[in-house]
């Protein structure tokens, strides 16, 4: 199979969010507020428990039963997503109540974010190749900011929102939007992503797809370099 163009999740495939007591210690300088180290630390494993940073792990805590419909399907607008994250932040407690809507804000800057060590050499190679690349992301909020901040917007030539399009993946719509934004036909597409579910879904459209692990950037220096072998491959 020759590909024609490849589409990337983001958050945990492209980038990695920063980790829960970094974002909790940023959102407590910023806003003048103040933990001891010992409840900043407690703090941030109870945020990390109930799954209250988008990017970031996912709860090991039950979503609470009035949260957990809106959770379902959060990303299918912007006030869905901040909804069910600062809804999952407010069961920790903080010491001011407007620190949840602080967190929330802090994510989607593009400081809080890092590409994966090997995503700018990825993406060259493959627009060197002469391949089209997309990003589809199941997500509240636009993150083409982020993409500029780091260097890699000049790269994708389609970005497809799950919020600005009212469906999430694995709903197929997405990555057909994503496909017919590069000028591409499924059947010679590759999509790379971290979730089975999610990103499988590009499978019943007719795309191939590679799945890597959703680690800290640190710890997957190469994981998208499998990428580069795949296309060449084809």
């Amino acid at each position: 199979m020759t590909f024609k163009g490849v589409l990337f999740d983001f958050s945990g495939t492209l980038f990695r969010v920063e980790d829960t007591e970094s974002w909790l210690r940023a959102v407590l300088a910023e806003t003048g507020h103040t933990l001891t180290e010992p409840e900043l630390a407690e703090k941030a494993r109870a945020l990390e428990a109930v799954g209250a940073l988008a990017g970031g792990a996912r709860p090991t805590l039950p979503v609470p039963d009035r949260l957990r419909a809106l959770w379902a399907t959060r990303d299918r607008g912007a006030e869905e997503h901040r909804a069910a994250f600062t809804g999952l932040s407010r069961q920790v407690p903080l010491p001011d109540p407007d620190l949840h809507d602080a967190l929330y804000d802090r994510h989607m800057r593009p400081a809080a974010w890092k590409p994966y060590p090997d995503a700018a050499e990825v993406l060259a190679a493959l627009r060197e190749r002469g391949l089209g690349i997309g990003v589809v992301s199941n997500i509240g909020w636009d993150l083409r900011p982020v993409f500029r901040a780091h260097g890699l917007d000049p790269f994708v030539g389609a970005y497809v929102l799950s919020y600005e399009h009212g469906v999430q993946k694995p709903d197929p719509r997405l990555f057909a939007t994503a496909c017919a934004g590069l000028g591409i036909s499924p059947e010679d597409t590759l999509m790379v992503g971290d979730d089975r579910t999610a990103d499988g879904g590009a499978v019943a459209l007719g795309c191939a797809v590679h799945f890597v692990d959703h680690l800290p950037a640190a710890d997957r220096p190469d994981g998208l370099r499998p990428v580069l072998d795949l296309v060449d491959a084809g």
